[in-house]
């Protein structure tokens, strides 16, 4: 992995940038955690929002999930957000990302992710790097937090308040 700063013989190191996908739908304290520790390792994360049809209809539009992404980071200087409706693969040639970056909740995410982190590798040369979770965050999805919202629970421990507003707002909880 290359990683930005000076390296042996006084030479500089090219920056790194990350491509971090997803849907976000909404986005949680457990992403939220995966971006702070990418931002740490990495020069610059391209936190990328997207549709993802196998997921259903979602909760939030591309533009309002940008607008809580943006807010929930907004401590971190290293982020950009995008949406895209294309392949992962094309996001990360067009932003010029030397990885893409995936987080583990368990071994069932491992299972989904590698196989399309190996396809990724054979389409487009571009490596995936698994970041695991560690802490309590690692329970939380976004589709119990739509579940729990949509039923007048509160969630607000387990998402940003910008999307806790949000939450609130869609659903009277």
């Amino acid at each position: 992995m290359v990683v930005a700063g000076v390296g042996r013989g006084g030479s500089v190191a090219p920056m790194t940038k990350v491509l971090y996908p997803g849907s976000f739908d909404p986005i949680h304290n457990g992403h939220v955690e995966l971006i702070e520790t990418a931002s740490h390792l990495f020069d610059e994360v391209v936190v990328a929002t997207m549709r993802n049809l196998q997921k259903g209809e979602p909760l939030f539009d591309l533009d309002e999930r940008e607008q809580m992404i943006r807010e929930s980071l907004s401590h971190l200087d290293n982020i950009e957000v995008v949406s895209f409706a294309k392949l992962v693969v094309d996001v990360a040639a067009d932003i010029g990302a030397d990885f893409i970056i995936k987080g583990l909740r368990s071994t069932i995410d491992f299972e989904s992710e590698i196989s399309q982190a190996q396809i990724n590798l054979n389409v487009s040369g571009v490596h995936t790097l698994f970041l695991p979770s560690a802490s309590a965050n690692s329970a939380i999805a976004s589709k119990y937090i739509r579940d729990i919202a949509r039923f007048g629970g509160d969630v607000s421990s387990m998402v940003p308040a910008a999307v806790a507003k949000r939450l609130h707002e869609r659903y009277g909880s």
